[in-house]
């Protein structure tokens, strides 16, 4: 993977999303400008299509818990947010190319990835497999997922272990899976729900969310746990972003937030793990 310099196509594809909050008066910003997109703003890109992690409620407001914890990542260091909605696949060169300061979508962390940018680890998930509300073709284990068409959001992790079950259901002595890669999570879920696919790949959190509203049933879930990152270009903001993380443990605001999504934190050091300035 290699960063590019310019990203022609995201002005086409992204836009700017109301901000959530505002810095407090009277605060001093704790990142540079030099560091930021925009002065005394932090620009954030997500790919809202994850609920309850990341989504546009009906009334058109972005929600979710990583939403929020950007929100309050931003106001505790003095700095206004705003939020840029764009496919996954734009984010990493869209970082490169200062679209945006830190990508805030639930991106898995990989050796890879740290090799890019500067990582800072804060969530942990796992990779489920939802499927037609009664589970129609019995599916229980992912040697089940033989012969069956998959969907999943391309360019990212959840892409690439979708390789993996192909690979462990062919190993098992079942017919390889047909993978198809759609623009984001709320399209392949969408074909899902047609019809046009069997089976979905996405997070645990957003398997658990569709099975709990009664949408599609959740037979796999656990697969290839990881923590998630924010993944940032400029050190010194990803180091202050790790130290207001740990913050917020140390008072409990993080615990607190993760605990009413259901969702398990990182239970390590909020260090930064990427390439040396």
């Amino acid at each position: 993977m290699r960063l590019l310099p310019a990203l022609a196509g995201v002005a086409l594809c992204a836009f700017a999303l109301p901000a959530l909050a505002q810095a407090p008066a009277g605060c001093a910003p704790r990142v540079a400008n030099s560091e930021l997109v925009t002065p005394g703003t932090l620009t954030l890109s997500t790919n809202p299509t994850l609920p309850p992690m990341q989504f546009v409620d009906s009334s058109g407001a972005l929600r979710g818990m990583r939403v929020e914890l950007g929100a309050e990542i931003a106001k505790r260091l003095c700095l206004k947010v705003e939020n840029v909605r764009v496919e996954f696949a734009a984010m990493i060169p869209g970082l490169a190319a200062r679209r945006w300061d830190m990508i805030n979508t639930g991106m898995f962390f990989t050796e890879e990835r740290a090799r890019l940018m500067q990582l800072v680890r804060y969530e942990q998930q796992a990779i489920s497999i939802s499927v037609p509300r009664g589970n129609p073709r019995n599916i229980r284990e992912v040697k089940d997922l033989a012969g069956l068409s998959i969907g999943v959001e391309q360019g990212g992790f959840e892409f690439n272990r979708s390789q993996d079950i192909l690979r462990q259901v062919t190993a098992a002595g079942g017919r390889a899976p047909t993978v198809r890669a759609f623009d984001n999570f709320a399209v392949s879920f969408q074909s899902l729900r047609v019809g046009q696919v069997d089976a979905a790949v996405s997070i645990d959190s957003t398997a658990k969310e569709y099975e709990t509203r009664g949408d599609f049933a959740r037979p796999i879930s656990g697969l290839f746990p990881t923590p998630i990152a924010f993944g940032l270009r400029s050190r010194p903001l990803a180091e202050a972003v790790a130290k207001v993380l740990e913050e917020m443990r140390a008072d409990g605001s993080y615990a607190a937030l993760l605990e009413r999504y259901g969702v398990r934190g990182w239970d390590a050091a909020f260090d930064v793990t990427g390439p040396t300035p």
